[in-house]
């Protein structure tokens, strides 16, 4: 029999599954029988056979002994339209925008992704595509500091919310790694090896730049050099090479340098894993491997590829785990869109990562198709 308030339409019976059914969505809830019972306040035998009937047909299971979880998500209100401009095509970004593309099936959000192919125009037009979208907001990720004020200016004018990855942006929440931190973890890596491997001793500090990614970014070299200035021993000279963070130009400048100077002991590190194993290719070639230590940023698949060989003069990478991003960054933007305050920068865990524990982190490696063939370059 319909209750008052329901139409002729309606069957009492449903109505009510409809409603156990909710009260288990919320926040996806573990409850037990008597806590439905109360929160339903269904009679206790209709509430029974109902639970039953619904795990029968599979729109809830038990969970242990006692409780009862839905199989179910129910869509309730606005589902949110998200922008994404991923930087390019490295694993870096491949990793975040695969993390991403989970996260928003796991949120139940739409995402928009646009390639921003490393340039700054390509960006820009990206930008004004998605605000033309009507976005709800916005994850960025470009590598050009000296547009990341007219991207703020032209989500501000649309009323956008933004997330920036890894690359700050004025009035965006941050997403992304510590860069201070990562450079003394990296620096502080590089002094072991040379206690370790040189009596702590070095003749060379070799830094690849990003200087287009700016100021921030680039704290991962200064805090590195700062680090190594301050606790090793002797006036070695600090070399500094603009790699772009990319592979092949680390090679060719890092092989142009070599030819230029006499062999020497070689501390390296970089902006990211590629220009560190394009510089490491260098000294292959050189045949100074033996005089040259090098430290990565990122752990990406080509860095962990590199640590497992032996012999490698890469003793380590400081993993960021941007396949683990899109979830983090997924909550920070569904947190925004409903009004919750959220702090001004979010940082990545970060670890060191050598070939003695990567199976601690990597314990299943799986080599990921990448852009640059390491074993051809």
């Amino acid at each position: 029999m319909a209750s008052a308030k329901q139409s002729g339409y309606q069957l009492e019976t449903v109505s009510r599954a409809c409603a156990l059914l909710r009260e288990l969505n919320e926040e996806r809830k573990q409850l037990s029988f008597t806590e439905i019972v109360q929160r339903t306040g269904m009679e206790q035998t209709a509430c029974f056979r109902l639970l039953r009937t619904l795990e029968h047909e599979g729109f809830l299971r038990r969970s242990g002994r006692h409780k009862y979880v839905s199989n179910l998500r129910i869509l309730t209100g606005k589902r949110f339209c998200i922008g994404y401009a991923a930087q390019g095509h490295d694993s870096f970004s491949m990793a975040v925008g695969q993390g991403l593309r989970w996260a928003a099936n796991e949120h139940l959000v739409d995402l928009i992704e646009l390639d921003n192919q490393s340039s700054q125009k390509i960006a820009l037009r990206n930008a004004e595509k998605l605000v033309n979208h009507n976005v709800d907001l916005m994850i960025e990720f470009q590598l050009h500091e000296r547009i990341a004020g007219k991207l703020s200016h032209l989500f501000k004018e649309a009323g956008i919310p933004v997330v920036a990855i890894e690359i700050p942006q004025p009035g965006a929440v941050f997403f992304g790694m510590d860069n201070h931190q990562v450079g003394l973890m990296a620096g502080n890596a590089l002094l072991r090896a040379a206690q370790r491997e040189w009596n702590g001793e070095c003749d060379e500090l070799l830094l690849l730049d990003r200087e287009v990614a700016g100021s921030v970014p680039n704290l991962r070299i200064s805090s590195a050099q700062s680090v190594l200035r301050k606790k090793l021993a002797g006036n070695w000279p600090i070399t500094h090479l603009e790699s772009r963070g990319e592979f092949i130009p680390a090679f060719e400048l890092t092989r142009k340098h070599l030819q230029t100077v006499p062999k020497r002991r070689t501390l390296l590190t970089g902006t990211n894993d590629l220009a560190v194993l394009g510089a490491l290719r260098a000294f292959d070639e050189a045949g100074r491997s033996s005089l040259c230590l090098a430290v990565g940023i990122g752990a990406l698949p080509e860095a962990r590829r590199e640590l497992q060989l032996p012999n490698t003069r890469l003793v380590g990478s400081i993993a960021t785990f941007p396949e683990r991003y899109g979830d983090t960054v997924l909550k920070l933007a569904v947190d925004i869109l409903h009004g919750r305050p959220v702090p001004p920068a979010v940082y990545t865990t970060m670890q060191l990562v050598t070939p003695k524990n990567i199976d601690q982190f990597y314990p299943k490696v799986i080599f990921e198709q990448s852009d640059i063939d390491l074993a051809s370059s």
